[in-house]
């Protein structure tokens, strides 16, 4: 079968693969539609430092399955949580099994789901109605729901959120579905629009460089409760921490590839929760699909292109320049 194959960095190609074989706990799927992200081209560009060549990409996934249970039979569109756990790390004792100290994603760790069939285990399978556009972005969208709850986020907060690609539209989402008032962050006007749709009250383009002051004026000088990063840039991971409010909350989903130098004593002084977030729970992804369900995302306006399989080495070439 065939399947985009990462071979070394800025080298994809279209490559035939050996047939997945479904062990005991395991379901085969066929792949209907596949999500290529940031984190793709990340790993692409020869950036993602828990990736080894070669990789098969892809983690966002709509699928039917073919090889079905009682429970999920034959011919079910789903869609897949791509994480896998190891049960006995100390994130896993805890019920945390999205920060697995051992966590393999699909795409990254291991070989992922841009090809025609994958083997699945049955406990990270949620079926669904949902058409296959809205399950192929239901992963991406639960990582800023998983941020959101790691916030604490409630119908009290004014939260921003930095940048409005697909984890910080989940972001924005998943604020708005709390009832906060959500201030989306970006340089590009047509991702704002977009984060309008998914909820966003107040849009802020930084591309004049004066976010400090716009924050100030939306916020009454007080800054937002909740800063929500979702870019990983060392000046953003600064700029989180210097206009989040006093006794506020900042979470960070995305990481710098370099390291980021801090004026501390905003952690002390603020009295800050600093807080990571990694991957999401299975909480999140029902209620996502919950939302999805209930047509309160902009689907159509997220997804930028669909392309056939043959196609997604060029798509990435594109997205490159």
């Amino acid at each position: 079968m065939k399947a985009l194959t990462l071979l070394a960095a800025g080298d994809a190609r279209i490559l035939d693969i050996p047939e997945p074989t479904p062990q005991p706990n395991e379901l085969l799927l066929q792949v209907e539609m596949a999500g290529l992200c940031g984190t793709d081209l990340h790993s692409f560009r020869g950036r993602n430092a828990m990736l080894t060549y070669p990789r098969v990409l892809g983690h966002e996934i709509a699928a039917t399955v073919l090889t079905g249970t009682p429970d999920i039979p034959a011919g079910t569109h789903v869609t897949v949580s791509p994480y896998k756990h190891c049960g006995d790390c100390t994130s896993c004792r805890q019920g945390r099994e999205n920060s697995c100290r051992y966590n393999q994603t699909l795409g990254v760790q291991r070989d992922g789901a841009i090809a025609e069939r994958i083997a699945v285990p049955a406990d990270k399978i949620y079926p669904s109605t949902l058409p296959l556009k809205s399950l192929c972005l239901t992963e991406p969208l639960t990582v800023g729901f998983h941020a959101v709850a790691r916030g604490r986020v409630t119908q009290q907060d004014t939260v921003a959120v930095l940048g409005c690609g697909g984890i910080g539209l989940g972001a924005i989402a998943g604020a708005a579905a709390q009832g906060a008032r959500v201030i989306a962050i970006d340089i590009d006007d047509a991702k704002l629009h977009v984060a309008q749709q998914a909820g966003a009250t107040d849009l802020l383009n930084a591309s004049a460089g004066d976010t400090p002051h716009q924050l100030a004026n939306l916020t009454n000088n007080h800054g937002p409760n909740v800063i929500i990063e979702a870019i990983g840039l060392p000046a953003t991971f600064r700029l989180a921490v210097e206009e989040v409010a006093f006794a506020g909350r900042v979470v960070y989903i995305g990481y710098a590839s370099e390291p980021v130098a801090y004026e501390t004593r905003l952690f002390v002084q603020k009295e800050l929760d600093i807080l990571g977030s990694r991957n999401a729970q299975p909480a999140d992804f029902r209620a996502v699909m919950a939302m999805l369900a209930a047509n309160r995302f902009p689907v159509d306006q997220a997804v930028t292109a669909i392309v056939p399989l043959a196609e997604a080495p060029s798509k990435i070439m594109i997205q490159m320049r």
